[in-house]
């Protein structure tokens, strides 16, 4: 049974320069047949899926764009699916700081919001300016400290290595009204987007350098990485996205959502349609994983993770040691220290997630196939 639910909302007040989601502004007929497809795909979803998802989030897009009303339809589309247990252990709204105040807050409760996903970015202003933001710095940290008032657990999102950021200063700020979780991503420069179209680059020495603050700065408030990006006063980690960490299976609904499923050996990865062919009712595409691709995707997501990888759980699934379906990468991440084993734990080590990406792709070279090694 998946234990989480991902709904894409693509609708955004302003589609930021930086941003490659699958995102665009609104207008009202288009999110009337949007809301008219999702209570469908929630009702076929949950007679092919009937067991309640423990945890939801609703991301973007700018969730908290929608209107009072169109969220009720939202989560009545989910409760006519599943019951009142969905999201009983975590319901997520992803959040823009101009779309809600105090009132707002405490209509999400009352819709079952648990948890808030603020997208600060930066809390100074010419920052937030060069990133395309539409609030400034003082109306971010405003919202953040009335989410944190209204009793919601909230997670603050931060962009790094901005060319011109004091990133010790806009964390500082948010740790002082008194955050909990924080999340810092680098900014990333993708394909065709206007940054990219611009030619904005971004340093990575500063890159680098922005990862070690982060954590100084962050662990000086208390708070731990728990994931490469994610940093938490223990307790209040996203339970959601540790679902996706940790391999477990989850729904999709929305235009372009993802899930991963039950089925074969390894799962069933998915992939919704663009918002056209999705509100026509095109299928998703659909990839059933192999031993190799089962792998692959657990170290993907189990190293960027305090947890780590299950080793003995991992091998036994496969029927392959790691050692020996990769025995130079193992060797050599082993010897310069990238990565550490505790009884059955794979971890990566303070070095290892600074290189992560380099560390995959080393192991995605050196692999050999599942397949071969059974014979």
């Amino acid at each position: 049974m998946p234990a989480a639910l991902y709904l894409h909302v693509p609708f955004c007040p302003s589609i930021c320069p930086y941003c490659d989601f699958h995102k665009m502004l609104r207008h009202e007929g288009l999110v009337a047949r949007y809301l008219d497809r999702l209570e469908e795909e929630a009702a076929q979803t949950a007679s092919l899926h009937p067991g309640a998802p423990a945890t939801v989030d609703l991301g973007g897009g700018t969730p908290s764009h929608l209107t009072d009303p169109e969220l009720t339809r939202v989560f009545g589309a989910l409760r006519a699916g599943w019951g009142g247990a969905i999201g009983a252990a975590e319901t997520t709204l992803e959040a823009d700081p101009l779309t809600f105040d105090a009132a707002r807050l405490e209509s999400f409760r009352q819709l079952g919001v648990s948890r808030l996903s603020i997208g600060l970015q930066s809390t100074d202003d010419s920052t937030l300016a060069f990133l395309g933001r539409v609030h400034d710095g003082a109306q971010g940290l405003a919202a953040v400290g009335l989410a944190l008032a209204a009793g919601l657990r909230v997670n603050v999102d931060v962009i790094m290595a901005v060319p011109g950021q004091d990133l010790a200063t806009d964390l500082q700020r948010v740790l002082d009204l008194g955050a909990r979780h924080v999340s810092v991503y680098s900014l990333t420069i993708e394909p065709n987007t206007p940054f990219a179209l611009r030619g904005v680059r971004v340093d990575p020495d500063a890159d680098a350098d922005a990862f070690e603050l982060a954590a100084e700065v962050l662990a000086g408030y208390g708070l731990e990485r728990y994931e490469v990006s994610n940093f938490a006063v223990p307790g209040e980690e996203s339970r959601h996205n540790l679902a996706y960490w940790r391999g477990e299976p989850y729904l999709g609904l929305g235009p372009s959502a993802a899930a991963y499923l039950p089925g074969g050996d390894f799962g069933v990865r998915t992939k919704n349609p663009p918002i056209k062919g999705w509100l026509m009712g095109a299928p998703a595409e659909r990839e059933e994983l192999g031993p190799d691709d089962y792998v692959l995707e657990r170290l993907l997501t189990g190293l960027r993770t305090r947890e780590g990888v299950d080793l003995a759980a991992l091998e036994g699934r496969v029927g392959v040691r790691l050692a020996d379906l990769a025995p130079a990468w193992w060797h050599d991440v082993l010897r310069h220290g990238l990565v550490t084993t505790d009884g059955n734990r794979l971890r990566a080590a303070p070095a290892g997630l600074e290189r992560l990406d380099g560390l995959l792709r080393t192991f995605v070279r050196s692999r050999l196939a599942v397949g071969a090694l059974l014979g």
